[in-house]
């Protein structure tokens, strides 16, 4: 009697990282919180791990944006007042734009930014349509903070609102994931009518953290009611914590909802060593997130967002794209990175953070803050979405 054969095995997933070395041209000013190395030295640990020549796996060139793509999301005449702002020359309209501010400062090559960062969450887009690709990652994106008119909280260009857009004309239901310690308010507000996507955002209450939005109660509005899902928590919340609430709300959703593309916002600023906000996840943590939204991910589209610790970032979306191909990484970073990264200010010798640092409140105040924002999203949300 013959022998079955074996079933074969699933295919490895297709991945595509979107990276430019112009990322770190364009910079914000000496004194801005949002230093664009970070994207440099995130891209030399992955040629360090030797992550960048992975089986299955491709590192893109991204397109610019163009002005038509822009408009899906973006008023005119915002784009022409940065398109004045390239200059880096501030003018008297500037400030009714959100431009000029200490957050949104006016720089040379602010729009040609704008658009290069845009246009990389596009060609992710583009790789998961076009390109065969199942997952694409481009770490400059994630600017989920600016409105159609104006600019917000060191965002120009809203790339998620206008890639999720570029997706609806394609056809396809969107679920975004925001996992930045911010409320993602410009995405939730391009999406906030429709029922072709639903946007989950964890981040740190809107009491507490910029942009004061973000709460349970803001849930959609017409045909969007029950799709903008928000899960604040309070200042020192742990990994504990945030994955219980996390597992609680994100898997169900995502699995009523069934999107065609997941597309994820992974800003590592919810760290427990980042100067802007005051969350107390550990990269561990953060790992363990990312690792069970590939879980339940089909198509995925990540991007990258805040992160203002330089020893953090490269460690966090390095540790993204290994997730993404399936890789473990060497605790102990690479010499050769450490060596090269030392004079950016990065200080860290290991992937995983050393235990210690208590959070900044008790557990016992967080865990009951979180648990008040999971049974109000149970009790009002999840009947909407056929979930008990």
């Amino acid at each position: 009697m013959r022998e079955s054969p074996s079933p074969a095995a699933p295919p490895r997933p297709r991945s595509c990282l979107l990276y430019s070395p112009q990322f770190s041209i364009y910079q914000y000013g000496p004194s801005h919180p949002l230093k664009n190395e970070r994207l440099a030295l995130t891209f030399r640990l992955m040629e360090a791990y030797g992550l960048l020549h992975l089986e299955g796996a491709e590192v893109k060139e991204p397109r610019w944006a163009e002005e038509a793509d822009l408009v899906l999301f973006h008023h005119p005449e915002y784009l022409q007042a940065l398109q004045v702002a390239e200059a880096g020359i501030s003018f008297p309209s500037a400030p009714a734009y959100g431009l000029g501010t200490p957050d949104d400062p006016i720089f040379p090559g602010v729009y040609s930014w704008s658009l290069l960062v845009t246009g990389a969450s596009l060609s992710a887009a583009e790789a998961v349509e076009e390109g065969g690709f199942d997952f694409a990652f481009n770490m400059a994106g994630g600017l989920h903070h600016a409105h159609a008119g104006r600019a917000a909280g060191f965002c120009y260009l809203n790339d998620p609102a206008v890639m999720i857009h570029s997706l609806l004309g394609r056809g396809r239901r969107v679920a975004y994931l925001d996992l930045d310690a911010h409320h993602g308010d410009g995405v939730q507000e391009a999406f906030y009518d429709t029922d072709q996507v639903l946007t989950i955002s964890l981040h740190e209450s809107g009491d507490t953290l910029f942009p004061g939005t973000g709460f349970p109660y803001e849930m959609g509005w017409g045909k969007g009611m029950g799709y903008s899902v928000n899960l604040p928590f309070c200042p020192g919340t742990d990994d504990e914590i945030y994955l219980w609430a996390f597992e609680e709300v994100v898997p169900p959703l995502l699995g009523s909802f069934a999107p065609d593309v997941l597309v994820t916002q992974l800003g590592i600023d919810a760290h427990r060593s980042d100067p802007l906000s005051n969350l107390s996840l550990t990269l561990q943590g953060f790992g363990k997130a990312v690792t069970r939204v590939r879980g339940v991910a089909g198509k995925w589209i990540a991007l990258g967002g805040g992160g203002y610790n330089l020893s953090n970032v490269p460690r966090a979306w390095t540790l993204v794209w290994a997730i993404m191909n399936d890789r473990e990484l060497d605790p102990a970073l690479p010499q050769e990175f450490l060596e090269a990264a030392r004079s950016s200010g990065f200080t860290e010798e290991q992937l995983w953070d050393p235990p210690g640092s208590e959070p900044r409140c008790s557990n016992t105040a967080a865990l009951r803050y979180a648990q008040e924002q999971v049974e109000f999203i149970k009790r009002n949300l999840f009947p909407i979405h056929g979930l008990a």
